[in-house]
């Protein structure tokens, strides 16, 4: 209904309206009502009510005014102009009913009628309106009541609140009178029996105190501070005597400092002394002062080695290797401080940052800190009679409990470069089998198989370029043992076992340098086909001898183990992948003698084992051949005749030469062929008081010296 559209109250300049009576009293004015609207003032309407900075004058004396029907709303019953307002409502309903119908019909006469309706319907339209600016008005009123009301609740419960908040800081003030805790109950005062004992009559005052608690505190009180006083005194006496005693102290670290610089000098001046008579005192103090860092194998290694030296070997040398500062970091405890908690959180934000490792890199790291060494590493010189040098480095690997060497020879003289000598000074096969059966590829512990199923790793074996040999020997120089049979829980450095494997192993050491040596010389000769014979041992052969070697180098074990014939020494257990490997070839005319050799690593105390095969009117080897397999007898078997003189390291030569001695015994000997016109190709040179013996037509190889014929065994 468009009865709302009503002016509200004090929302803008409205003229006051006329009192209306009722329909009937309102006829009168029907012609006037377009003058009125025209008379009607404007009303200024906004979104939120009247902007206050576009009111002027004309707005300030509106203000003033207010509406004839506010006096009329307190003498009015709202449910009679409720019912007014239905009653007019139905009236005009009626009204535009009738005027629909009258102009529906068309007849002119009607127009009067209209217009009659028409008035009438204004008549009820200012009813309306005026019932609408009572409702208004009744409305404003509500909610000023409604407002006033809230104001005096609002202000009743601002009184409250204040009242409960005293009401709070009451109670808190008398908790905390209540809570209240004297520093005299942190004191721990003397007990009762031992105030009333100790305590003067004057302080204790049993006569009040015995009976009032708190006269009683007061008296212990009193005593507290007394002899607190008295403390106090004996503590500033003590002072006094400490900063004397202090003063004492400088004066004494005065004196040992300068005598510091003094002993230095003349410690200084003693060096030449000290060369001079072999003694270097100060040296040895160093060495002894980085020793107490050693772990525990290395430490036994150095006083064993360095006492061996002193007293048994003076070409052994003995000395410390390493960082000794990163040594002592390792026994530092860790420092429980801000500084750790601060690096922590820095670390964590770093982590954070950066990505998180995978997974092989964290495997790698571990494998990293497992195989870590110490920073400190002993090292053993050991000086040969010509002046060459076996230097070995032993490691120490903290978290297996083993040791490791490395090894490296320097010579006194270059040696020549012989390409079959390659492995002979190599530092991954120059110790061995130093005691049978130790290779070094596998550690000695039994319980680093564990670790190493941890972090993925096989073998140690994988490592020893980087890491060193953990060689058995080298467990024993550090007192290490692992017993298989009786595994222990924890493996300690033992002197007696370092010191009774000492000697043996220097022994054994310095002949393994002078024999590989002596092979190095020997193969750079044997390449340029010359067998070195010395003369000690010209009386084994004879004077002339026409097979020559014209090949000698090195292969590999696989290239040795295809050969067919040198099955035999595989399957006995004479050739494993750890010895060295070569091939010889001896030619004379049209005969080609191939020999496959096989030198132990413990050369020449295990003599080298040769496998022939002859290439001369086919193929002849020892299972086809009896006398090639005599042949392989001599220099196999009789061994022993080439050796020489001590300590037996021209025992391969002599081999080579004695091959070469056989050979032209087997050619010469052999039946001449009726069938091939012309000379024998390998005239009978030698000397033979038989030619053959026994069923197995075997020919005499055995040298006979001075008499310088052959003859069987």
């Amino acid at each position: 209904m468009r009865a709302g559209r009503g002016l509200r109250p004090g929302r803008g300049r409205v003229a006051a309206p006329r009192p209306v009576a009722g329909p009937q009293s309102l006829a009168g004015s029907a012609m006037s009502s377009d003058s009125s609207k025209k008379r009607k003032p404007k009303v200024i309407r906004t979104d939120g009510g009247l902007q206050e900075g576009k009111r002027g004058k004309a707005d300030a004396d509106q203000d003033v005014r207010y509406y004839s029907e506010e006096c009329e709303v307190d003498l009015r019953d709202p449910i009679k102009d409720y019912e007014l307002y239905r009653e007019t409502c139905q009236e005009l309903q009626r009204l535009m009913a009738e005027i629909q119908e009258l102009k529906s019909r068309g007849i002119k006469d009607n127009a009067s009628e209209i217009d009659e309706r028409r008035i009438q319907s204004c008549v009820h339209f200012m009813t309306l309106k005026k019932l609408n600016r009572l409702a208004h008005i009744r409305l404003k009123k509500g909610r000023d009541q409604t407002h006033e009301a809230k104001q005096k609740v609002d202000a009743y419960h601002l009184q409250l609140q204040n009242l409960l908040y005293e009401v709070m800081h009451l109670q808190k003030e008398i908790t905390k009178c209540l809570e209240f805790k004297s520093k005299h109950e942190e004191i721990e005062l003397v007990s009762l029996e031992e105030f009333y004992k100790e305590a003067p009559p004057e302080i204790s005052r049993p006569a009040i105190t015995l009976n009032e608690p708190h006269q009683q505190t007061l008296a212990r009180l009193d005593w507290e501070l007394e002899q607190r006083k008295r403390l106090a005194e004996k503590y500033k006496e003590c002072l006094t005597s400490k900063e004397k005693i202090l003063k004492e102290i400088e004066v004494k670290k005065e004196y040992l400092s300068s005598l510091q610089p003094r002993l230095n000098s003349i410690m200084q001046a003693s060096l030449p002394v000290q060369e001079y008579l072999f003694m270097p005192f100060d040296q040895a103090h160093k060495q002894y002062e980085t020793a107490r860092h050693l772990p525990p194998p290395l430490y036994v290694l150095f006083v064993q080695a360095s006492a061996y030296g002193q007293a048994c070997d003076k070409k052994l040398v003995v000395a410390i290797e390493g960082s000794v500062e990163e040594a002592k970091a390792l026994y530092k405890p860790p420092e429980d401080s801000q500084d750790d908690e601060s690096d922590s959180d820095a670390e964590e934000e770093q982590t954070t940052k950066r990505r998180r490792p995978t997974l092989g890199v964290q495997l790698d790291d571990k494998r990293k800190e497992m195989l870590k060494r110490h920073p400190l590493s002993v090292t053993v010189d050991l000086k040969c009679k010509d002046e060459n040098v076996l230097h070995l480095t032993f490691y120490y690997l903290m978290n297996l409990n083993v040791m490791t060497v490395k090894a490296k020879v320097t010579t006194a003289v270059e040696m020549t470069t012989a390409i079959s000598a390659g492995d002979l000074l190599s530092p991954d096969s120059l110790l061995n089998c130093l005691y049978p059966g130790d290779h070094g590829r596998k550690t000695p512990n039994p319980a680093n198989q564990f670790q190493f199923d941890k972090v993925g790793i096989l073998t140690l074996s994988d490592y020893v370029t980087e890491l060193g040999h953990p060689y058995v020997w080298v467990q024993k120089l550090g007192g290490l043992h692992f017993p298989k049979d009786q595994p222990q829980h924890t493996v300690t450095a033992d002197n007696s076992l370092s010191a009774s494997h000492m000697e043996l192993t220097v022994k054994l050491l310095r002949t393994r340098l002078q024999s590989r040596l002596a092979l190095h010389k020997q193969f750079a000769s044997l390449e340029h086909g010359v067998v070195p014979v010395s003369s000690e041992c010209q009386h084994l052969f004879p004077t002339k001898i026409v097979s020559r070697l014209v090949k000698w180098a090195a292969i590999p074990y696989e290239d040795y183990a295809e050969l067919p014939y040198t099955k035999d020494v595989i399957e006995a257990g004479l050739a494993e992948d750890t010895h060295l490997y070569y091939m010889a070839l001896i030619e004379r005319g049209t005969a080609k003698l191939q020999a496959a050799v096989v030198v132990n690593p413990g050369y020449s105390t295990l003599p080298p084992v040769f496998s022939l095969c002859l290439n001369w009117k086919g193929e002849r080897t020892s299972s086809n051949d009896d006398n090639i397999r005599a042949m392989e007898s001599e220099v196999n078997v009789n061994y022993k005749e080439l050796w020489g003189p001590k300590p037996g390291y021209q025992l391969l030569t002599n081999q080579l030469q004695r091959l070469c001695m056989v050979l032209d015994v087997y050619l010469e000997t052999e039946p001449h062929d009726t069938s091939v016109e012309g000379p024998k190709e390998f005239p009978q040179e030698k000397m033979c008081l038989r030619l053959v013996r026994g069923p197995m037509r075997l020919k005499p190889f055995k040298f006979n010296y001075p008499q310088g014929f052959f003859s069987h065994r």
